[in-house]
């Protein structure tokens, strides 16, 4: 078996381009536009309920920016795990400080996942180190709800709202995996799957893989 027939399909059929995301029209159009001019990307905030698109589009916007030295040039944190003062301080800090001029790209990316789950003081940590560290790194704040986020950092960033996702817009991604995996599924099901997720659709695609799967 193939390592990318193994994947869990979250991350086999993640979207690699932002114009691919499930809905979010006004997103992609801003995103869009701000990407003409990369260089002039202020820091983002991603707001809205969980599985919409957020980390996925932020990932996205890292790929469009650094091509194929994207890896090299993000640092994707998990802030929830990782929410003390002491991470904001150390691995923030030291990576937003690193500069490599061995490739043309305007800055590094860091993507800090679930950022409303921050402590105050870590908040207040990383305000101060956007600050310092804005010639060269840009952040990508990604929240559920931006109100747990300090104001100081929303008035930073540029603040992009995602919405509930379509249940016939879920649904027909989900048909769409199911004919890549060559699994037989009822419309009716795939709609009860978008049902028991609540439109979240990273829960739909590991409740669809789950399923396939028995």
């Amino acid at each position: 078996m193939s390592t990318l027939s193994q994947l869990m399909w979250v991350e086999k059929y993640r979207p690699i381009d932002f114009k691919e995301l499930v809905d979010q029209k006004p997103v992609v159009e801003r995103l869009t536009s701000m990407l003409e001019s990369p260089g002039e990307m202020p820091h983002l905030l991603f707001t809205g309920p969980p599985g919409v698109g957020k980390t996925t589009a932020a990932l996205c916007v890292s790929r469009a920016i650094m091509k194929d030295y994207w890896r090299d040039f993000t640092l994707e944190l998990n802030a929830s795990d990782e929410r003390g003062i002491n991470t904001v301080r150390e691995r923030v800090k030291t990576f937003a400080r690193y500069v490599d001029r061995r490739v043309d790209i305007p800055f590094r990316i860091i993507i800090l996942d679930e950022a409303d789950e921050m402590t105050s003081d870590a908040q207040t940590a990383l305000r101060r180190i956007m600050e310092e560290s804005s010639r060269f790194c840009r952040f990508i704040l990604i929240a559920n709800y931006s109100s747990n986020i300090i104001e100081p950092i929303q008035s930073r960033c540029a603040i992009f709202r995602f919405t509930v996702l379509e249940k016939e817009n879920v649904v027909s991604y989900l048909e769409k995996i199911c004919r890549k995996e060559g699994v037989r599924c009822e419309k009716a099901a795939l709609t009860l799957v978008y049902d028991v997720s609540g439109g979240d659709l990273r829960h739909a695609m590991n409740l669809l893989q789950a399923s396939a799967a028995i």
